[in-house]
């Protein structure tokens, strides 16, 4: 078939299967975590479920529109996305714009019905930083006209986010970003300097939030408070232990009956494991494994190197979250609030994904693959 600028006629297949059965198993595991919350709180065990598939179908939409947008018109206006990405992110700052939730003000909207411009930021930045560093590709081994513009940019991002403030999803995006500028080409003196900075930094971060330090201290021994900052730990590891090696059923979780705090978002793994055992959870880890693969096929054999680095930014961005929240789910990282990538019950996060992948699909089509 025709690889040239019009692309192929369809896009990796063995990528869309796995999006969508990631997807699938999403909207039942959050079914089977919810149903007994939102019986309690809504009067309807489907409340949450609808609204996932109402999400889900709104993303795969958007996926399929998408996936037919050429990846280099991204290019063009690339510097348009990530200026709109950072006036959301200073408009949700701004109190009676921006809706508090679990203590932090991240998400801009009416009622139920909100965004939360961080997620916007990560493929905004990813977005430009693939057309920067593909134009200056000369230039990332110097640290004045190269890597500094690069990683200031993209700290400035993680500056604003904070502010709300917003950790996990701040470190998804340095890290995907770090991830791109090495790719591209940067020094690892660079990044030395970097690193010791990071850590003064972060050590900060945890210092100035009390319970940041908390968490800390819950990921080193949950025990120690296990009716406070190690309870999520303890109750997701509760729910983990028992499932084995088939799992107790789907739908049969027990630690879904108030046990294990709003267990459709950032745990759902946990119950995912209760109900279909170490099998289940395997199956989803080796999905994920799929989406790794394909994603960095794609990015090899992309054209050119503004679509080898924009296909490497999405599937590290995904990755990079999913290797996250299984560590906090497992009790292998502090709490961080990362949601779980296609399975978590959440909007912005899912659609963001979604459309992430749909341009991910573009560049396929065009890849030799």
């Amino acid at each position: 078939m025709s690889r040239s600028i019009n692309g192929k006629q369809t896009p990796d297949f063995m990528l869309m299967i796995v999006i969508f059965s990631l997807l699938l198993i999403g909207v039942i595991m959050v079914y089977s975590a919810s149903a007994i919350w939102a019986d309690y709180k809504f009067d309807d065990s489907f409340f949450f479920a609808k609204r996932q598939l109402l999400f889900a179908s709104v993303g795969i939409v958007s996926m399929f529109v998408i996936m037919n947008v050429p990846y280099l018109a991204w290019k063009n206006i690339s510097k348009w996305v990530l200026l709109s990405c950072f006036l959301l992110l200073i408009a949700v700052l701004i109190p009676g714009i921006g809706m508090v939730r679990g203590g932090a003000q991240s998400w801009i909207g009416v009622g139920a019905f909100s965004i939360q411009p961080s997620e916007f930021m990560k493929l905004g930045l990813i977005i430009f930083l693939a057309k920067y560093l593909s134009e200056n590709q000369r230039n990332i081994t110097t640290f004045r006209k190269g890597f500094a513009p690069s990683i200031t940019l993209v700290f400035v991002a993680f500056g604003l986010i904070m502010l709300q403030p917003d950790l996990g999803t701040g470190v998804v995006l340095v890290g995907t970003c770090m991830l791109m500028i090495y790719v591209a080409g940067a020094r690892i003196i660079h990044f030395s300097g970097l690193v010791l900075i990071g850590v003064i930094g972060f050590v900060g971060l945890i210092a100035s939030a009390p319970y940041r330090m908390q968490r800390i201290t819950a990921f080193l021994n949950p025990w120690e408070d296990p009716l406070g900052a190690g309870f999520q730990i303890i109750q997701s590891l509760y729910a983990i232990g028992p499932g084995g090696l088939m799992g107790l059923g789907l739908g049969q979780s027990l630690q879904k009956f108030f046990y294990l705090p709003e267990p459709q978002t950032d745990f759902i793994f946990a119950i995912l494991a209760e109900e279909l055992g170490f099998i289940g959870g395997t199956f989803v880890i080796l999905l994920f494994f799929l989406l790794l693969w394909r994603g960095i096929r794609i990015a090899l054999s992309a054209p050119d190197t503004f679509g080898s680095l924009l296909s490497l930014g999405i599937v590290g961005m995904i990755s990079i979250q999913v290797m996250i929240n299984l560590s906090v789910v497992t009790g292998l990282m502090p709490v961080t609030g990362i949601t779980l990538p296609f399975l978590s019950y959440g909007g912005s996060s899912l659609t963001l994904t979604l459309c992430s992948v749909g341009i991910l699909l573009n560049i396929s089509r065009y890849a030799r693959l």
